[in-house]
């Protein structure tokens, strides 16, 4: 029998968590916890995003929420017309082969879209958004993937769906100032019956009433994200450099989520869940 790795890495967990997945799940907790993304775009446009969102117009909540809805909606398809098709199983157990995620690719298409959203401005988000939306949600099912998800699965797709709702906080909800597992608990019911929907229903389930109760729940605290971005890109004469720049840093802040989130879920198939839990809050990212 061969040497046991060293787990000594968190006070408390010894015998569960290798030093390499601690290190795993420490950088996933980064990732998760990392600054908003009204943070990271103020930091690109030099202003507050919060006091650009005041100064849209009155018809721009309508049209984020209108958006979003359609672009959420346009991911579902794609998830449900894929159902069973192309699907990789524990690809990202110990001892298999896995392709690491094109992220660069993914955020090269987004940012052409930027390009274009910036040089059309704010009557560009009914096109744009669907367009990027998808373009990110196929980026969050290539990460899945690199972590060991089987993409043929309904509940891997509805897990990447969710990726939007766990990347930031929303206004309309209890659970915005909680952590990672509280909001991911407040969704996880509503995953569970949307996936079995889909999994006995398949693309009939589409208009589902699980489905579509997941789908505004996400749609809700995703519309604030997208909120913040179109803000970013309200400056007048934002062009398409600053416009590509706008969308980088979007698909980049959920593709650090999804990384994070589907992390998190590879080492509980290794360890469990409540091993995971109580490594996930022993970490202090705040001394790393």
């Amino acid at each position: 029998m061969g040497t046991q790795p060293d787990t000594t890495g968190i006070p408390g967990m010894a015998g569960t968590l290798s030093e390499a997945d601690l290190a795993a799940l420490r950088h996933a907790k980064h990732e998760l916890e990392s600054p908003p993304l009204g943070m990271k775009l103020a930091a690109i446009v030099g202003a507050p995003v919060e006091k650009m969102i005041e100064r849209l117009p009155a018809l721009a909540s309508d049209k984020v929420n209108e958006a979003t809805q359609a672009a959420l909606r346009k991911c579902l398809q794609i998830a449900l017309k894929t159902l069973g098709k192309g699907g990789h199983g524990a690809a990202g157990e110990a001892g298999a082969s896995v392709a690491r995620p094109n992220n660069l690719l993914h955020k090269f298409a987004v940012a052409t879209t930027g390009a274009a959203g910036g040089a059309f401005g704010f009557f560009a988000l009914p096109v744009e958004l669907p367009v990027t939306t998808t373009l990110m949600f196929r980026s969050i099912c290539d990460v899945a993937r690199s972590e060991g998800e089987d993409l043929a699965h309904p509940d891997t797709q509805l897990q990447c769906l969710t990726v939007f709702g766990m990347g930031g906080r929303s206004t309309a909800d209890d659970e915005a100032d909680f952590g990672y597992f509280i909001v991911r608990g407040a969704l996880a019911q509503a995953v569970s019956k949307a996936s079995s929907e889909m999994a006995t229903k398949g693309f009939a389930a589409h208009g589902s009433a699980a489905l579509l109760k997941l789908m505004q729940t996400i749609a809700a605290r995703f519309s604030v994200q997208v909120s913040k971005q179109v803000a970013a890109k309200s400056i007048p004469a934002i062009g398409a450099v600053l416009g590509a720049m706008v969308n980088t840093v979007f698909i980049d802040h959920f593709q650090h989520v999804a990384h994070g989130h589907f992390t998190v879920r590879r080492l509980e198939r290794r360890y469990g869940e409540a091993a995971v839990h109580a490594a996930y809050d022993a970490i202090d990212v705040s001394l790393d």
